[in-house]
């Protein structure tokens, strides 16, 4: 604080240590002062410092901490709060007005704020252009997710070319080639493939590529190869091809036999009325063939129900071979135990195990999918698969029930022979084409839940890890301890979208170095 006295006498002046404020200014009309009047004058001066002093550090205060402190022990108002109630007010209003027809929408933020500036818009006008720059980017967003989704939905659905490569150049061997048709196995082997004291995988696929690799693993993982007995079957068109290629390339100690579809003099129409109605029926072949957004309301779906109804109309579910599961009692009746499995897994440990655990008295040993440390994967109840909207699927089943996983499963035939399973399978497959297809979101699991129910023994989860076909974080620690690895979604170790650190553990058991392989070009970790 400072005190100035004007060389006139005429004034004294009290200023801040700044030398900007003056605190107060005294005038003195008169040039020629008494003593008397500069003592009183002195005397006020001293009583006010103190009071001076207070105001000064309130000031000093105000400038160091900005309007927080200030405002409220000088009695000024902070007008900040009412701002941000204002902006509230008109954000609200925002939210339920039409935005007006013809806002020119800016490119950027940066240039709203320009032509907030230029243009002087009104708080409102602001608010409605925001609100429609987010709009537009959020829309922009989902339809660049969506047709990303597309995108990878039709590159699981298609055959890559080096594996159409593969099969063409396979089934022309075995036109040409007499030893890519000789018969498997050979004929002094044929009473092991009905002898209940081997064990038997059974293997359903088109993929020649995928079933060399299962077979290869159960074999390199077997710590009794000799005991392994593997029934692969495909369909008509890839039989020569998956025919030649075991023939060409015979795995040492186990036994592979080969069969299409088209020889189980079993599989009729008539023994098995409900393919007809899955090949034929119209809206079935739409669903899964047709225009997956033609009639969505994109605006109110989000990427990932758009990722899951993608997945549930994938064409291999009106795929015989995807259903021929259900028909092993009749296809192998001389088998009393089987473990299948599916073409996308990797099998890394000895499953000479499976056959001695007791299923007591059940028909399928599965692992539980609504149990684990994995979230994502492992939270799947009967609510995951089926519309408890529709009255007939409330009325019969519980909506928190476990379900449990395709893939990697021990079958009891003697058990299954018992039952009525097939039957009940093809009851829900044609009550669900009566439903337009709005019973269930995925293809032959659904049907085979509610098939087995009640019984299906849970086997122990490290036998069958899940998820590595859309599981992008799957944590490899896991990986390495399971026994079966399931690629189980879209992104296949064989396809561009497989993930680049899970696909290792599948292409280590490709022979790279076979002339099919090399000259095809097979995709590479």
């Amino acid at each position: 604080m400072q005190l100035h006295i004007s060389p006139s006498m005429r004034s004294i002046t009290i200023s801040s240590n700044n030398g900007f404020t003056d605190l107060m200014k005294i005038k003195v009309a008169a040039r020629h002062i008494s003593y008397r009047t500069l003592f009183h004058t002195i005397l006020i001066v001293a009583f006010l410092l103190p009071f001076v002093f207070i105001l000064t550090a309130l000031v000093t205060l105000e400038d160091c901490f900005g309007r927080r402190f200030g405002p409220r022990f000088l009695g000024r108002v902070d007008d900040s709060g009412k701002l941000v109630r204002d902006f509230y007010k008109i954000f609200n209003q925002v939210i339920t007005e039409e935005i007006p027809d013809g806002l020119k929408l800016p490119d950027s933020f940066s240039q709203l704020v320009a032509e907030l500036k230029n243009n002087q818009y009104d708080a409102k006008t602001f608010a409605f252009s925001l609100r429609a720059m987010m709009e537009k980017l959020e829309r922009e967003i989902r339809e660049s997710k969506v047709s990303e989704l597309m995108n990878r939905h039709f590159a699981a659905s298609s055959i890559p070319k080096g594996i159409h490569c593969f099969s063409l150049r396979l089934t022309d061997e075995y036109s040409s080639n007499a030893y890519a048709r000789r018969q498997l196995p050979s004929p002094e082997l044929l009473p092991v493939l009905s002898n209940n004291s081997y064990h038997h995988f059974v293997l359903s696929t088109d993929n020649i590529l995928a079933a060399s690799v299962v077979v290869t693993s159960v074999v390199r993982s077997s710590l009794e190869p000799e005991k392994v007995v593997f029934h692969v079957i495909t369909d008509k068109k890839t039989y020569a091809g998956m025919h030649s290629w075991f023939a060409l390339n015979p795995v040492a100690s186990i036994i592979v036999e080969v069969k299409g579809i088209h020889q189980f003099d079993w599989l009729t129409r008539e023994n098995v009325p409900v393919l007809e109605a899955i090949e034929s029926h119209h809206d079935f072949r739409n669903y899964y063939h047709g225009n997956h957004i033609a009639g969505a309301n994109l605006s109110n779906t989000t990427p990932q129900s758009f990722a899951s109804k993608l997945q549930a109309r994938s064409p291999k579910y009106i795929s015989l071979l995807n259903h021929l599961r259900i028909y092993l009692p009749e296809l192998f009746p001389d088998l009393d135990k089987v473990v299948f499995l599916d073409d996308d897994v990797v099998i890394q440990r000895d499953l000479s195990p499976l056959w001695e655990i007791d299923l007591q008295g059940k028909v399928n040993g599965a692992i539980e999918t609504c149990k684990g440390e994995d979230e994502w994967v492992m939270s799947k109840y009967f609510k995951n698969y089926f519309n408890f909207s529709h009255p007939l699927i409330a009325k019969h089943l519980d909506p928190d029930e476990c379900a449990w996983a395709y893939g990697m499963n021990i079958f009891d035939l003697r058990a299954w022979r018992k039952t009525n399973i097939r039957e009940t399978y093809h009851f829900w497959l044609k009550e669900n084409l009566k439903s337009n297809l709005t019973m269930w979101k995925l293809g032959t699991l659904p049907p085979a839940l509610i098939a087995f129910k009640g019984r299906v023994h849970p086997i122990d989860p490290s036998w069958h890890m899940l998820g590595l076909g859309y599981q992008r974080k799957t944590n490899i620690e896991n990986v390495k301890r399971a026994a079966v690895i399931h690629y189980n979604g879209q992104s296949k170790p064989w396809l561009e979208i497989g993930f680049d650190h899970l696909r290792p553990f599948w292409t280590k058991y490709v022979n790279y170095s076979n002339d099919f392989v090399r000259n095809c070009h097979i995709l590479e970790s």
